[in-house]
């Protein structure tokens, strides 16, 4: 979320290694789910994986989220700068709703309710107060996460609350981000955000590598991530089934 031309490249690059990191975790899931290829999907070497790109992921976003404050707070009133950051969460927990509309249209089951789209759009807007803020983000994010984790260890009988992370009985979804933990991941990512990129300059040089093709191709990558996030998975599918690896009973189509 940078709102200036003058950009990072290395979160770019960094978030277009976590685009690829998806790709990969979505592809492997789907040859597994659809396909019944003998990948151990929920072994901990695979769901270690997925922990690590969706954390990739709220990291930067909270790291974005303080660089572009930093960048705008001289030139804009706080009550402008909280209207644009609302309307950039507005934005994501749309596309996020489009996702739960199609889930609930197409799938059998496995809905996704609160999925990662919807916890980036309420991170956007829940943390403009914090922006500020440095180690109490710190703080603040490893009690969010030992709550989460705390909880996870039990079911509920109520829905109404699953997105802060109250889960309920029997339930499943194939993307599952509430609050309670993996807010606190978006906190932390503020708390580096501010000490890496403190009035949105960073605090040490690094070798540029910004002009290469590697770095050019993530950066690329990275600069879409939300276009692509949306697209990737219609694609893979439709390939999957294309090549004959894909059994789509799974859709009410």
């Amino acid at each position: 979320m940078e709102y200036s031309s003058k950009r990072f490249w290395e979160i770019d690059v960094l978030r277009g290694i976590a685009i690829i990191m998806m790709i990969i975790y979505h592809l492997c899931y789907d040859l597994y789910f659809l396909g019944d290829f003998p990948i151990k999907i929920y072994s901990l070497s695979w769901t270690l994986f997925q922990r690590t790109t969706a954390s990739l992921f709220l990291l930067l976003v909270g790291t974005s989220l303080t660089i572009s404050y930093s960048k705008l707070k001289s030139k804009y009133q706080r009550k402008e700068l909280f209207f644009r950051n609302l309307k950039r969460g507005i934005k994501i927990l749309t596309w996020s709703v489009v996702i739960t509309i199609f889930t609930f249209i197409f799938l059998s089951n496995g809905v996704i309710l609160f999925g990662i789209l919807h916890l980036i759009g309420v991170s956007i807007i829940i943390s403009f107060p914090l922006l500020d803020y440095k180690y109490k983000n710190l703080a603040l994010g490893l009690i969010v996460i030992s709550m989460g984790v705390y909880l996870s260890n039990f079911t509920f009988d109520t829905t109404y609350l699953l997105w802060l992370g109250f889960e309920p009985n029997s339930f499943f979804s194939f993307d599952y981000f509430p609050i309670l933990p993996w807010y606190g991941v978006v906190l932390i990512g503020i708390f580096l955000g501010n000490l890496i990129y403190p009035e949105s300059k960073r605090r040490f040089d690094i070798p540029d590598f910004s002009g290469n093709i590697v770095s050019r191709s993530l950066s690329f990558l990275g600069k879409h991530s939300l276009k692509i996030y949306l697209i990737h998975q219609p694609i893979i599918i439709m390939l999957l089934y294309a090549l004959g690896f894909a059994n789509l009973s799974i859709f009410w189509i």
